[in-house]
Order: C-alpha cells, then sequence, then structure tokens
C-alpha cells in the first residue's frame, strides 16, 4: 500500500530515474533531533528501499502524498515527475501554517461529472440537503466524543444537552450561512468542554486564529491543517472537483470541498489525537515557540503529532456496512465517493458517522 510521506529537515527533493531522492543539507541550526533518520517520517513501518545515511532514496511507487514541513527545495522536473505520477504535494510553512497544495491534473477528472457537482451548489434547495448532511455528521461525532468522557465520568451531559438541542433546529434553517453559524454554536460547546477532557498544563481559553495566539490554538491549527490536507489527497482520487463546495462558500486560493468534507472528521483525526497527547504528556509546553505575537508547534512537536497522525491513519476498524476492515484514511476516501454516488443520484449522501 502506498504511504504519505512526511519532511521534515531542510534538504532538496529531486528525481532521479524513477525514484525520488531527497538530500538534507549539511549546514543548517541544530534541531532539536539532529539524527538524519528522522528527516523523512514514513506512513508506515521503513522499507528496505529507503537508503540508510544522509541520502534518502524513495521508489515512486511507495508515494501516496507528499507532506513538506520544512525549508524544502525542488524544481520543475521534480514537479513533472510528481504530477505525472499523480502525487500530491502538500506545503507547510516553518511554523506548521498550511500554505498551498501542488494538485496534478487528475487522471479520473470527468467535464460531465463537474457540470453535475455544479448543479448541486447552483440549486440551492440540492445544496442545502448536502451543507445539513455535513453538519449532521460533524456534530454526531463531537457528540461521540463526549460521549466517550461521560463513560469516564465527566460530568458533560449538560453541553451534550446544549449541542443536541441546537442541532435539532437544523431542519428549520433555509439558509447556508445560518448552518455555519449553526456549526460554529456547536463547536463553541465543544471546546468548552476542552479543559475537563484535559488533564495539561495546556490549556483551552477561546478558539483564535491567523494567528493562533497560545499553545492550544497552535495545536488545533496544526491538526485542521493536517486533515484539511489528507481530505484534499482523497478528494484527488475521485471525480470530485475540490473548488465546488456546499456548506462552506467557494472562494479564491482554497480547495473549500475539503473543509466541508473535513469537518466530519476534524472530531476523528485531530481533536481525539489532541486529547490523547495532551493526557499522556506527549506533547508540553518545551513544544512551543512564541515568534511575532504568535504560539506554534516546534519541530519535535510537529514531528510527535503527525507520527500520531498517521499511525492513525493506518489503523484499521471492522466497518460496520461493508463488513471489512478498512484503515481510517480509507474512511476518508469513502466519504468521497460516498458523495459522488449522491451527486449522480445513484445513493443518498450519508455522513460518516463514527460508532466508537
Amino acid at each position: 500500500m502506498k504511504r504519505n510521506y512526511y519532511f521534515f529537515k531542510p534538504g532538496i527533493l529531486r528525481r532521479s530515474n524513477n525514484t525520488i531522492v531527497f538530500e538534507p543539507y549539511d549546514t543548517t541550526e541544530p534541531a532539536e533531533d539532529e539524527n538524519l533518520q528522522d528527516s523523512i517520517l514514513l506512513s508506515s513501518e521503513k522499507s528496505s528501499n529507503i537508503n540508510i545515511g544522509a541520502r534518502k532514496i524513495i521508489p515512486i511507487n511507495d508515494i501516496d502524498s507528499i507532506f513538506i514541513l520544512s525549508n524544502v527545495n525542488f524544481n520543475s522536473r521534480f514537479i513533472e515527475f510528481a504530477a505525472t505520477n499523480y502525487i500530491p504535494v502538500h506545503i507547510f510553512n516553518y511554523y506548521g501554517y498550511y500554505k498551498g497544495t501542488f494538485y496534478p491534473f487528475s487522471e479520473v477528472y470527468s467535464g460531465t461529472f463537474i457540470l453535475k457537482q455544479c448543479s448541486f451548489y447552483l440549486k440551492y434547495q440540492r445544496r442545502l440537503v448536502l451543507a445539513k448532511k455535513f453538519v449532521e455528521g460533524a456534530a454526531h461525532n463531537i457528540l461521540q466524543n463526549l460521549a466517550r468522557y461521560i463513560s469516564r465520568g465527566l460530568p458533560l451531559q449538560n453541553q451534550v444537552a446544549e449541542i443536541r438541542s441546537l442541532l435539532s433546529s437544523a431542519d428549520s434553517f433555509y439558509l447556508v450561512p445560518q448552518l455555519m453559524f449553526l456549526e460554529g454554536q456547536i463547536r463553541k460547546i465543544y471546546y468548552s468542554t476542552f479543559n475537563l477532557i484535559l488533564d495539561s498544563e495546556i490549556k483551552f481559553t477561546k478558539r483564535q486564529f491567523h494567528p493562533p495566539p497560545d499553545p492550544m490554538n497552535a495545536l488545533i491549527s496544526f491538526a485542521n491543517a493536517l486533515v484539511y490536507s489528507l481530505v484534499i489527497s482523497e478528494i484527488f482520487k475521485t471525480h470530485l472537483n475540490p473548488f465546488i463546495s456546499f456548506l462552506h462558500e467557494p472562494g479564491e486560493k482554497r480547495f473549500s470541498l475539503a473543509y466541508d468534507i473535513a469537518e466530519i472528521f476534524k472530531p476523528i483525526l485531530a481533536d481525539r489525537i489532541i486529547f490523547k497527547l495532551l493526557n499522556t504528556k506527549r506533547i508540553k509546553l518545551e513544544h512551543f515557540e512564541y515568534k511575532d505575537n504568535a504560539c506554534y508547534l516546534n519541530n519535535l512537536g510537529r514531528k510527535i503529532f503527525v507520527e500520531e497522525f498517521d499511525t492513525k491513519l493506518n489503523k484499521t476498524i471492522l466497518h460496520r456496512k461493508i463488513k471489512r476492515n478498512i484503515s481510517y484514511r480509507r474512511l476518508v476516501r469513502l466519504e468521497c465517493y460516498n458523495l459522488v454516488r449522491h451527486i449522480k443520484k445513484e445513493a443518498e449522501y450519508k455522513p460518516f458517522k463514527i460508532w466508537w
């Protein structure tokens, strides 16, 4: 199975015949971990094809997506090779901000399907139905997170009741901005539970970003950016156009459909990992840094989070509907396929809802 590759150390990515070569720079400021073995994080156990030492050779058929989280240089020949092999390249800046994606032209693009997807946006009632589904799925998965901690004795029943009450009003809404506001209110109540859920020196005050002012906001922003990038990679493998969305308004310079689908998976692939890493003290205040009145995960903190994130993506569950084990990453792909079937009018779209 193909894997994600995450690059944390400054260096050069280039094509060499039918492989990708990564060469770390020799002259960089010392980081928390100067072991060159840690300059790349693979998405599963290391392959015997990966060279030991500074120069890494990566078989092209082993790569699903590339995540660049450091100052990595590459040229047009590398980009052409990535495009030929349909490999998205996600770019994060030094502070872990998602900056954009090189999105190759997909071999599965269909002009006919794009017109159908546009019709679901332009016909407002169709759009409204899908927007409600995204809010419903996100709210369910948030409630399931809270239910886990209620079962462990935390007094979160009032917050659950508030969220359920808000969600019950969704059917009476006839405008997408109303649903966006509703989703924001649900998230606000959800965030108010974080300090009860977490046993950590890192506390939640209120959600702020652009830029995040404190460790909790920095952690949430980085986690959400990873989920967003993952969804972009999975959309790429389907007929879906990432610019045509239903809950979030399509806009300039963003894959807005990824925001829609990410709402469903943030409680699973971002929040649960945040809870785990903070409650086990694997992420601490020492893993953050401040610059220009903003807070960011440092390089070691990002490595810790990405390693847990990727471990989660490769974990499998027995899917209730298809009756076989599939990975968390595959769940995102299936969600995209379900949306495709809805737009083709083959089956009603039902958002993914966790049951564990």
